[in-house]
């Protein structure tokens, strides 16, 4: 499976088409909430088009916003997945210049600005993970602690104490999960408990 990025922050990116002004602003966003709070926030009203998409794992939308149907949203969306990127939405707003640029000009305009707007943005790589629950004793908790800290790609989500020991529910990469579960087990000569998801 390729492997999709994220971006790292905010940008736009203008150009001129034809006396036409588009701007285009992308950015990270964290689901279907934070997109249309994205899309509100960097659409202007006073424009004459505001077309915008976004993608956010297998969820995805794309508005044309009264240009011709497939000339704006979906050639914006194209150039968000022909850059592998996921967690992301762009909008790209026109100001009309007077010129019709007709269905093949608007898609290279709208596309073409989101495409150099995205590959202006610095990646990051979106790295599959694994949520799994860590329970320890009391005499082997502290060690598990330091080690999983040292760990800079694993995340503890949150820690709960029991009479017994803790609790530690933790975030591991797909490809370091049967590494970090020996660790764990070899740590603690297998007195650890690590809950997998099915």
């Amino acid at each position: 499976m390729a492997t999709l990025f994220t971006l790292q922050d905010v940008r736009t990116c203008q150009q001129e088409v034809r006396k036409s002004r588009f701007l285009a602003a992308a950015g990270p966003v964290s689901g279907e909430a934070a997109a249309k709070a994205f899309i509100a926030q960097h659409s202007d009203p006073r424009a004459n088009h505001n077309c915008w998409a976004w993608r956010v794992g297998q969820q995805y939308r794309f508005n044309d916003d009264g240009e011709p149907g497939g000339t704006a949203g979906k050639p914006i969306l194209q150039a968000i997945d022909g850059q592998s990127l996921d967690g992301v939405a762009v909008v790209v707003t026109r100001w009309f210049g007077g010129i019709l640029l007709g269905s093949g000009g608007l898609i290279r305009a709208y596309g073409g600005t989101a495409a150099s707007c995205l590959r202006a943005v610095p990646k990051v790589p979106l790295i599959a993970t694994v949520e799994a629950t860590i329970t320890a004793g009391f005499a082997d908790l502290a060690l598990v602690q330091a080690r999983l800290a040292a760990l800079p790609a694993v995340q503890v989500l949150s820690q709960d104490y029991m009479a017994t020991g803790g609790r530690l529910v933790v975030t591991i990469p797909d490809a370091e999960v049967d590494a970090v579960c020996r660790m764990m087990t070899d740590l603690t000569s297998g007195r650890a408990v690590i809950s997998l998801p099915a």
